[in-house]
């Protein structure tokens, strides 16, 4: 075979160049030619770019002055870029706000983002009979006898989430009615058609449980909203009958109020699709879309980048704030130890989503206003059905908020050192 000069190398490599410019070009053509996304995108891209001086966020849908959005500040900031600190507001440790995570999806902008277009999902229907939603009221609903003589009871162990209550008294009918607290039925559940909601990981005090009650009559709701590294170990997969999730603690994204759950029994299923047909026609397919563009990103590497980036902060704060409480003698907080986690394939330290702080003195006899008063404004126990000497602090809000929590509880326990002094 005759040999090739190799000015001919060269014309090659010359013209191959050439065309991989042209492929290029027409690629950057293409995207330029774009229509009504490349509006929509450089209206989204202008919004991001406002800068709120890391204490807050501009947003599309937000409030809009001069023809702009503006910037909406975090709790304790003002001023039109959010950078003047309100030196004297509480701080705000009430409500359980997934704020954590939002530095995770600053740093996966274009991975996390969604553009939808105007015609996208306009039917009422939904080809494939998806309906998720107010998962709460309607597993009560699919579980309730309607052939008993009396009404399914609904328990749950104090202390336990306030929506079960609050939601099952506002739509108690003469199927169903909330009873308490379980332990109330653990020796007298024979005869009676109970459901038992079992938070695990449990709001507010992060202890993961397991049901109580059993028998033939009595049918069990596991509510995993927080069963996610971020807040506790997984011991096991999860694998119980009648189990409920949430995207609100997984991405954060508590507004898209999006749910699913999984249950075996179809009968019990075919009676929930019932009433999320009759009650709210399911959830909106622009939330559907939203949450499985996040979960897409999620899946990545099998979740272990958001997993290990939320679980090292939430770890992070519970270390920073029992940093704090350890120096007290009149508040505590509710002790969890470090266990084996078969997600993370470690023994993992304990990072909760919410502290239950308990207020040692007898005499403090309610915590929320004990706190309050330092301008610390925390979740009463009233709610939970617990002891007022406790109070919910939540310690998944924003950063800022976080920092002033600290900052007021390590007041509040420099004072107690102060009157201690003072004293002997």
């Amino acid at each position: 075979m005759a040999e090739i000069p190799s000015s001919c190398y060269a014309v090659c490599l010359l013209i191959s160049i050439v065309i991989n410019v042209l492929l290029l070009t027409h690629q950057y053509r293409g995207w330029n030619q774009l229509s009504w996304s490349q509006t929509a995108a450089a209206e989204a891209e202008a919004v991001a770019s406002i800068s709120c001086s890391d204490h807050g966020r501009a947003y599309l849908d937000g409030v809009i002055f001069d023809g702009k959005p503006v910037c909406e500040c975090n709790t304790c900031y003002q001023g039109p870029d959010c950078s003047e600190f309100i030196s004297d507001c509480p701080a705000d440790a009430d409500d359980g706000d997934p704020l954590f995570l939002e530095p995770f999806w600053m740093q996966h902008p274009a991975s996390s983002a969604l553009l939808v277009a105007g015609w996208h999902r306009m039917s009422y229907t939904f080809n494939d009979q998806t309906f998720i939603s107010q998962l709460i009221n309607a597993a009560v609903f699919a579980l309730s006898s309607e052939n008993s003589s009396s009404p399914t009871r609904v328990v749950a162990s104090a202390p336990y989430y306030p929506l079960y209550k609050s939601q099952i008294d506002y739509f108690e009918t003469s199927h169903f009615h909330f009873d308490g607290d379980t332990s109330l039925f653990k020796n007298n559940s024979e005869g009676s058609n109970v459901i038992e909601f079992v938070t695990s990981p449990n709001n507010p005090d992060g202890h993961l449980r397991k049901a109580i009650l059993q028998g033939p009559s009595v049918r069990s709701v596991y509510d995993h909203a927080y069963y996610w590294p971020y807040f506790t170990a997984l011991p096991a997969p999860t694998d119980e009958d009648f189990m409920i999730f949430t995207i609100s603690k997984l991405t954060g994204h508590a507004g898209s109020r999006f749910g699913w759950a999984i249950i075996k029994d179809e009968d019990v299923y075919e009676r929930m699709v019932t009433y999320m047909d009759r009650a709210e026609i399911g959830i909106s397919r622009d939330a559907q879309l939203r949450a499985l563009k996040l979960l897409k990103v999620m899946l990545k590497d099998d979740g272990r980048e958001i997993f290990d980036f939320g679980y090292k902060r939430m770890r992070d704060r519970w270390k920073r704030l029992n940093q704090i409480i350890s120096l007290s003698k009149r508040f505590s907080l509710q002790e969890i130890s470090p266990q084996y986690c078969n997600f993370l394939n470690k023994i993992r330290d304990p990072s909760p989503a919410y502290a239950w702080l308990k207020c040692e003195r007898e005499e403090d006899t309610d915590c929320t206003a004990v706190l309050r008063a330092a301008n610390i404004i925390g979740l009463e126990a009233s709610v939970f059905n617990a002891d007022s000497h406790y109070v919910r602090l939540s310690l998944l809000r924003s950063q800022d908020d976080f920092e002033l929590l600290l900052y007021r509880l390590n007041e509040l326990v420099t004072k107690e050192h102060g009157a201690d002094h003072q004293s002997m």
